[in-house]
């Protein structure tokens, strides 16, 4: 058994409670014992500033990351740069798609992500053609995340339709995207679910969306997830266009679709739910069916402001991700939900700095099917971020909770430990060298050569 301790100067303890001097005892990347009010001992390891639980990432599409910075000219919408999207994704292949995945998850690590939901539907060769080895890019994806030194939910994605109307997928990229049916796809993700489910990977299922998975195809996918007791995640009422589209060929809301198919439940996490019925939100509840927000995708592509008061006053999960990684940094993926609650509510202090890290925490770890990570107590895995509480941006606010939500970024974390093993020390990733210098190698390389996307 290998034991370590870390005295943390600060430390919160979940709700309100911050702890200082804090050691946190750990065997075999799992915490023992938690006590406040203790001076460092000579063997322990020290982390300064306020530490937090790892953070989960709970949406990323890993290769969206190319994309930053790259779309912002000319006005658009969400369908416009999609189709720069698919003009990535025609250039991935395993090699390619493992070294910008690694690079990406390195970034992640970096800004305190211990784990991450990767929403996966980049399966195949061109024209759809698979790999030899089926989940080659699955595999990319899993030994990216080991190599940067986080845990990974896998939510590997059925993708088979065009549209809402069951419109075949395009020629091009898309065909990438797609197994055939749903049951297709479920003997596909159960080989990868038996190839790769370890302690610090767990395949999950996804449907992409009601646009991209027709109604008669999503028992399959619902069913793999129950049979696996696994997360099932969907792209849910993110843009307008979406909805009208859905009423025209279903007559009811994506959230009712998605209800009548058997797809709404505890293990399920509607990811956007931006624009959403009263009725709605009553199905979301009444099915405990979790929701992922993320703001800062949400915001790039104008798609809205969703109504996380009304989701936060349900019992259901609420977590936070990246998604297309406009930024990676979850601290604004956090302040972010309130300060757009502020804007369209026109009052401050509508959600607490508690609450707004559990969702970047416990809630996050717990909708990628982690329930034992997000907190820092004994029998936990041990997942520790330290923030720096005198940077540029902290300074002076102390060790608080709000102090973290709303002034911190990715760049005050400092340590991060994963399971117990440290990855990320005085802000240097320990087994990614030069994550900065990967990224900008590996997207020059997908996008710059042979092929420009501004």
């Amino acid at each position: 058994m290998t034991a370590t301790r870390w005295w943390c100067e600060h430390a919160w303890l979940g709700e309100d409670t911050v702890g200082d001097g804090v050691l946190i005892s750990v065997a075999d990347g799992r915490i023992t014992a938690v006590e406040s009010d203790r001076t460092p001992p000579a063997d322990a390891r020290r982390l300064p500033g306020l530490v937090l639980p790892g953070m989960a990432n709970a949406h990323s599409h890993a290769f969206h990351r190319a994309l930053r910075s790259r779309t912002q000219r000319d006005r658009g919408s969400f369908w416009t740069w999609r189709e720069l999207m698919y003009r990535a994704a025609d250039r991935l292949d395993p090699d390619r798609y493992l070294a910008l995945a690694r690079a990406v998850y390195a970034e992640m690590a970096l800004a305190g992500i211990t784990a991450v939901g990767e929403f996966h539907y980049l399966h195949h060769d061109r024209g759809g053609i698979p790999y030899a080895e089926p989940n080659a890019m699955g595999h990319a994806l899993v030994r990216a995340a080991a190599d940067a030194g986080i845990r990974l939910t896998l939510l590997d994605t059925c993708y088979l339709s065009a549209g809402v109307d069951g419109t075949p997928l395009a020629e091009g990229p898309q065909q990438r995207f797609g197994d055939g049916s749903g049951e297709k796809w479920a003997e596909r993700v159960e080989a990868l679910h038996q190839q790769c489910a370890s302690p610090t990977v767990r395949v999950g299922a996804a449907l992409h969306s009601v646009r991209a998975v027709p109604v008669e195809h999503m028992p399959a996918v619902v069913e793999w997830a129950d049979a696996h007791r696994a997360p099932l995640h969907v792209h849910s009422s993110e843009q307008t266009a979406e909805i009208d589209q859905c009423l025209a060929v279903h007559g009811r809301t994506p959230t009712a679709v998605l209800r009548d198919a058997g797809a709404l439940g505890p293990r399920t996490t509607a990811v956007h739910a931006t624009h959403l019925t009263d009725q709605d939100l009553s199905d979301l509840d009444g099915t405990a069916t979790g929701v992922c927000f993320c703001p800062t995708t949400e915001r790039d592509l104008g798609d809205g402001i969703g109504p996380a008061a009304a989701l936060l006053a349900g019992s259901s999960l609420f977590s936070l991700g990246s998604d297309s990684h406009a930024v990676i940094d979850l601290f604004e993926e956090a302040r972010a939900v309130e300060l757009n609650e502020r804007l369209d509510r026109r009052t401050r202090g509508n959600i607490s700095a508690a609450r707004l890290l559990k969702s970047s925490t416990s809630d996050g770890h717990f909708a990628l099917g982690w329930d034992d990570a997000g907190h820092l107590r004994p029998g936990m895995r041990a997942d520790l971020v330290a923030v720096d509480l005198g940077s540029l941006r902290t300074a002076g606010g102390g060790p608080t909770l709000e102090n973290a939500v709303f002034a911190a970024s990715a760049a005050d974390v400092t340590e991060v430990v994963v399971d117990g093993r440290r990855v990320v020390a005085d802000r240097v990733h320990l087994t990614v060298p030069a994550p900065a210098r990967a990224l900008g190698a590996a997207i020059g390389e997908l996008l710059d050569q042979g092929g420009q996307t501004r």
